[in-house]
């Protein structure tokens, strides 16, 4: 068997081996990635596969929505959609960071990993709507288009986002990366995955969650418009010869 060092060295290794925090919140960069590589650590001691820590993300996610499209909310609930979402988000961090201090990161791993952030997603905002459906005493019909707009404003970011980073032009080598910003990290914090699983804790309260869940979908769509017209900037840009 293949000796892989304790799970400390696993650890500094996974210090060592962190992508750049430009772009990213801080909860993704304080607490998402630390917890992340806590669990990338225990995956490499135990054998696991980036693309099997992925499944594992992905079960966790599935659970949570599951629960939250077929239970009556309450406060018991709402702690476990929160727990089965956070848990999983930060397995969807390990994994990239596991591949990493493998060294077998692999287009493979990363396609199977988009699809199922993608996935998510879409069945996150579909559970909510079912959830309003079978659950709720909403004002009005009218509101169940909100998580279907929320949905639509949700898979354009990440879509969005995902693109313009395959498409805009490669620094250049040996250039060191931007300083991450103070003030962007703090501003990325309403349209953070991991932020937004906290409104889940509000489940126990239909009033409380749809305020909630509205104020994100507020805070998502004022954020799309802004990405939109900076990606669409950056990707119009004349490009050096």
């Amino acid at each position: 068997m293949t000796d892989r060092g304790d799970f400390g060295t696993a650890l500094r290794a996974l210090r060592d081996a962190q992508k750049t925090a430009k772009g990213v919140s801080l909860y993704s960069r304080f607490v998402n990635r630390p917890v992340g590589r806590v669990l990338a650590a225990a995956a490499y001691r135990s054998g696991l596969t980036p693309n099997q820590v992925t499944l594992v993300s992905a079960a966790f996610s599935a659970a949570g929505v599951g629960a939250l499209a077929t239970v009556r909310p309450s406060w018991t609930l709402a702690v476990c959609v929160y727990a089965a979402l956070a848990v999983g988000f930060a397995f969807d961090s390990a994994d990239g960071q596991l591949a990493r201090l493998r060294g077998d990161s692999s287009a493979a791993g990363e396609w199977l990993d988009h699809v199922v952030d993608c996935a998510k997603i879409t069945a996150l905002h579909a559970a909510v709507l079912i959830s309003f459906h079978r659950f709720h005493e909403l004002p009005g019909d009218g509101w169940l288009l909100l998580p279907l707009a929320f949905q639509l404003a949700a898979v354009l970011i990440f879509f969005g986002g995902l693109l313009t980073d395959k498409l805009r032009p490669r620094p250049a080598p040996g250039a060191a990366p931007p300083a991450p910003s103070l003030v962007r990290a703090l501003a990325l914090l309403p349209v953070d995955y991991g932020v937004f699983c906290g409104v889940f804790l509000l489940l126990g309260s239909e009033r409380l969650f749809l305020g909630g869940y509205t104020a994100f979908f507020a805070a998502h769509a004022v954020f799309l418009v802004a990405f939109l017209a900076k990606w669409f900037r950056e990707l119009s840009a004349p490009r050096a010869a």
